[in-house]
């Protein structure tokens, strides 16, 4: 684990509005719909406010199910992401629109097409999170179920990449694009104009050994789960910058921005009351019963989750195709027996076990305490920022653009102002080279 040393490294936030999720605190009286437009602007605006790199917007190709039926735990539908970063475009300035956007059932033509009118339409502050999908279920959407076996999927995320690339590149100039390869046979000449930052920004979010690999060949920023311990987030870091020089890159050619979450909490003797409040308040009875379900592979939503856990065994043919892959892979049977020697040790109840096995994620202390520690990641080289997804929206960034941001600006590790006009200038990114 090699430490760097970046004494004048600044901190870049981001904000992640995911989507399907269990994370928000629906049930209380700040929670917001997820659909209205208002929701949006607050969010968005007051990110702004704070200075804040970019407005990540999650999306789903259809609705998440479990046990075969709709969870109607997360969110039902939302507007699509490129069309409402579209109209957030005309009531910001600076902060960069990111959409998340699936390689594997969009044609790269229509979405390079789309992605270069916002980038744009914005003045150059688009950004694209490549993402794939081989589940089954998100491909009945499109009439070819699972699609690509999972192997595959990076296979034609690159070449879906090469082809808008080479689009971008062609933007402004009458050239047509004339690709073939395993996945695409295109001629296009497609009338895509070139924007200010000349390509969107690429996100890439990948953690298995092929995705880190698809994220050092294309990527501009990874979007990381290693956003909570500072050596585990340090090993990352520097084996994404050993991948980017085995493919030829500078070492520090990708920003590396964690997901994460942030509780703050004005004194020190308040913060373990505040996380234990953002906890309960994530795992509400039917959530769960829903993880619960997943472990056990059977339909638990008639339990009392504030009872003991389950006698019967688990099924494990039933852990599978359920609110994406988190729970596939894993050994139930070691799971069940953890879970009932913590209950049995610690007299738990099944919710109170699943918010204990839960991992801690992010960051909990005071505005000063969180910005030392903010601090210390980015010029220690664990990252190069954070992309932070609030318990509550729209006001989960209040806190953190009138308190935190202050304490950061304080000590230097944090931008007075925006220092460009596109999001790669915000992110401190070079520009594309043609050919890209």
């Amino acid at each position: 684990m090699t430490a760097l040393f970046r004494p004048d490294a600044t901190v870049h936030l981001g904000v992640f509005f995911q989507g399907v999720n269990h994370t928000t605190i629906w049930s209380d009286p700040a929670s917001g719909s997820q659909v209205d437009f208002e929701t949006f602007r607050r969010l968005i605006t007051t990110a702004e406010r704070g200075l804040f790199d970019a407005f990540f917007l999650g999306e789903g190709l259809r609705l998440r199910e479990q046990g075969g039926k709709i969870l109607d735990l997360d969110i039902a539908g939302r507007p699509d992401a490129i069309t409402q970063l579209a109209a957030l475009a005309g009531i910001t300035t600076n902060i960069g629109l990111v959409a998340t956007q699936n390689t594997t059932y969009n044609e790269p033509v229509d979405l390079a097409r789309r992605l270069s009118g916002l980038d744009v339409l914005s003045g150059g502050r688009a950004g694209w999170n490549v993402v794939t999908t081989d589940n089954a279920w998100t491909g009945e959407n499109f009439r070819r179920g699972g699609y690509l076996d999972h192997a595959d999927r990076y296979v034609r995320a690159g070449e879906f990449l090469d082809v808008a690339r080479a689009l971008w590149n062609a933007g402004g100039t009458p050239d047509s694009v004339r690709i073939q390869s395993s996945q695409f046979d295109i001629a296009s000449a497609a009338p895509i104009p070139r924007s200010p930052q000349d390509h969107p920004v690429i996100f890439q979010a990948g953690d298995s050994s092929t995705g880190r690999d698809f994220a050092a060949q294309h990527a501009d920023v990874i979007f990381s789960a290693h956003g909570t311990h500072f050596d585990d987030a340090l090993d990352f870091a520097n084996d994404i910058r050993a991948r980017l020089v085995a493919r030829g890159r500078p070492d520090d050619d990708i920003k590396i921005l964690p997901g994460t979450q942030i509780v703050l909490a004005d004194h020190e003797r308040d913060v373990d009351e505040k996380v234990r409040w953002v906890k309960e308040g994530q795992f509400t009875g039917p959530t769960t019963l829903s993880i619960a379900g997943q472990v056990w592979g059977r339909d638990l939503s008639d339990r009392d989750p504030d009872g003991p856990l389950p006698t019967e065994d688990p099924i494990v043919s039933g852990v599978v195709g359920a609110r994406g892959s988190a729970f596939n892979g894993i050994d139930v049977d070691a799971r069940v027996r953890e879970w009932r020697s913590l209950a049995e040790a610690k007299n738990l109840s099944l919710r109170q076990v699943v918010i204990e096995t839960s991992a801690r994620t992010g960051f909990a202390g005071t505005p000063s305490q969180v910005a030392d520690e903010l601090t210390r990641w980015v010029r220690g080289g664990a990252s190069d920022g954070f992309n932070i997804t609030p318990y509550l929206v729209p006001s989960g960034l209040d806190d953190i653009v009138d308190k935190l941001v202050p304490e950061l600006q304080e000590r230097g590790s944090y931008p007075a102002a925006y220092e460009g006009s596109t999001l790669r200038e915000h992110l401190g990114l070079r520009r594309p080279r043609i050919g890209e």
